[in-house]
């Protein structure tokens, strides 16, 4: 259940995600904070998800699949700050100074700490996620997951940044890498929802 709630949960919060420059985000603050909101409400409920993967699946995944399963919990955390922070952080910023809204020079120590963890624990975990799930028979539900999670992560910072505050690539990313992504864990929970657990060295049957 909360891997059908939470991928297309947060897929819809990316497709809904408003303009990124300061000038749009303070025109539109209540609607930037809702779906920020909603998206980092999406995440915990794929954290609660991976957490509930690891406790079917404890004694099978041996110390490689539950540190994958790990990372990608804790990044999927990470992310969930970084959400938390971004939707409460720059409706803010764009009140008083609109120009340097999602730049580098609104980077601070404590949000760059935040940022950077995201951005290096969410992709890998997911990308561990995928080779793991690979070795139990579900090649498609990893791939769209890795794939997904690394994609949409790259639009999340590295597009962003790169491209700036103003270009529609950074959306184009997220989306790109949200629609996979969303659809891996819809496909996460079919298997778990019919009983076919990751567990032991073969296939779920």
């Amino acid at each position: 259940m909360t891997a059908m709630i939470g991928g297309p949960l947060f897929l819809l919060t990316v497709i809904l995600h408003p303009a990124r420059d300061g000038h749009a985000i303070a025109a539109h603050a209540e609607w930037y904070a809702f779906t920020h909101s909603m998206e980092a409400i999406s995440l915990l409920v794929q954290a609660t998800c991976l957490a509930g993967v690891l406790a079917l699946g404890m004694r099978g995944f041996g110390p490689r699949g539950l540190a994958a399963l790990y990372t990608a919990l804790v990044g999927t955390i990470f992310w969930f700050g970084l959400i938390v922070f971004d939707g409460g952080h720059n409706p803010v910023a764009a009140k008083y100074a609109p120009e340097i809204v999602h730049t580098s020079a609104d980077l601070d120590i404590e949000g760059g700490i935040i940022v950077l963890a995201a951005n290096v624990l969410f992709p890998l975990g997911y990308v561990l996620v995928a080779l793991l799930l690979n070795r139990y028979g579900q090649r498609w539900t990893g791939l769209l997951l890795g794939f997904g999670g690394v994609v949409y992560a790259l639009g999340g910072t590295a597009a962003l940044f790169g491209f700036g505050p103003h270009s529609m690539i950074t959306s184009l990313f997220e989306i790109v890498g949200a629609a996979p992504y969303a659809l891996g864990y819809v496909l996460l929970g079919s298997t778990f929802g019919r009983g076919r657990h990751l567990s032991g060295g073969t296939a779920p049957v």
